[in-house]
């Protein structure tokens, strides 16, 4: 193993720059991470935690290339990382329903056709459906189920691997500071600079912004149509277990949790930078959730929210170096895969940085 005791100044605090510090000190580097508010608390903290893309199929490949490595990599991770933070990730296999009924054909093949067995299924009939799943909607005739589908328990995630990291010794974390631009002698940077005028050095820099990634950039001549996109969630509170299963229908889910919470999501619109909660959406979630567990109208809903996705023109997020600069590099852009990404992504981006041979083509992801 090749270890180094070069010191990354990461910028953004997500799941992607989280597992990037992760990766990093594991190869001997010192880090220090910066987030523009606090670490562990945005599009990370907010989404579903499905560790899988919704429909591989209609991904480009380099998505599912990273994703297949999220579920094993987590596992390993909640391993060494529960026992020092003492928060257990919660990764549930409990499988997918897709109710789709235009998506069958696709969702049937595509452990076959991409050579991914986690990704196996079945089609079941009503009759299977309702003793698999008896919250289910009695109208429901078919649905695809992929039982190896699981699923992370996203803010217990963050908040473990944060907490993992705040006692590490090669680590340093500075919560509600702005980076907002760089400094560079011809092809290197040397220094970052938050919105006070304080500069920061190290010898390699990492853009993992997300949905901020643009305005870091734009001095350096890029343009990747990086952006947000709003996503909003509904949270109910059933008994524990209550729910057996994800189900999706119409890239609306449902994500049963360990106590009995069941998420329910999302959706997808560009309203720029603004987060608020939005009841037209809300009552869509709503809907699209009782149409598949009517019973769910019976328990109270216990909190809803919003994030900021870093939308991408493909999903396919960037990793490497940046243009011509020798030492900057991004981990960025995304969209819905952030989390299920991240380890692999994590990997990809420390394995270039060392100029070593690369687990998978970095070709698709080059900036």
């Amino acid at each position: 193993m090749s270890f180094s005791q070069e010191k990354v100044i990461i910028i953004g605090a997500g799941i992607v720059g989280l597992m990037t510090a992760l990766e990093l000190i594991e190869h001997g580097y010192h880090v220090e991470i910066f987030d523009q508010t606090d670490a562990a608390k945005a599009a990370s903290w907010a989404g579903g935690g499905i560790l899988s893309p919704m429909y591989p199929w209609k991904y480009h490949p380099a998505v599912n290339q990273l994703a297949q490595f999220g579920k094993q990599s987590y596992l390993s991770w909640n391993q060494k990382v529960m026992p020092i933070s003492g928060i257990d990730f919660e990764i549930e296999q409990v499988g997918m329903l897709i109710f789709d009924h235009d998506q069958y054909d696709r969702g049937l093949n595509y452990a076959h056709d991409f050579h991914e067995p986690e990704q196996a299924s079945s089609l079941l009939t009503q009759e299977d459906l309702h003793q698999l799943n008896p919250r289910l909607n009695k109208t429901l005739d078919f649905a695809v189920y992929f039982p190896q589908l699981a699923n992370v328990r996203n803010p217990r995630l963050t908040q473990s691997v944060l907490k993992y990291l705040q006692q590490h010794q090669n680590v340093t974390i500075r919560q509600h500071i702005a980076i907002t631009k760089f400094t560079r002698d011809r092809s290197k940077i040397i220094a970052a600079l938050d919105d006070q005028g304080n500069a920061y050095s190290a010898d390699h820099y990492v853009i993992a912004t997300g949905a901020w990634t643009e305005s870091l950039i734009q001095p350096f001549g890029l343009k990747l149509e990086i952006k947000p996109i709003h996503g909003q969630m509904v949270l109910y509170k059933t008994p524990e277990k209550w729910l057996p299963n994800m189900c999706m229908n119409n890239t609306m889910y449902l994500i049963p949790r360990r106590d009995g919470h069941i998420v329910c999501g999302s959706s997808t619109n560009d309203f720029g930078f603004d987060r608020n909660v939005r009841e037209d959406i809300s009552q869509n979630i709503i809907q699209s959730a009782l149409s598949l567990v009517p019973d769910l109208a019976d328990f109270p809903i216990v909190k809803q929210w919003s994030g900021l996705r870093p939308g991408s023109p493909t999903g396919v997020p960037k990793i490497g170096r940046v243009a011509d600069l020798n030492n900057l590099w991004m981990n960025a852009g995304h969209y819905r895969n952030g989390l299920v990404m991240a380890p692999a992504s994590a990997r990809l981006l420390r394995e270039q940085m060392q100029g070593i041979e690369t687990f998978v083509d970095a070709g698709p992801y080059q900036i």
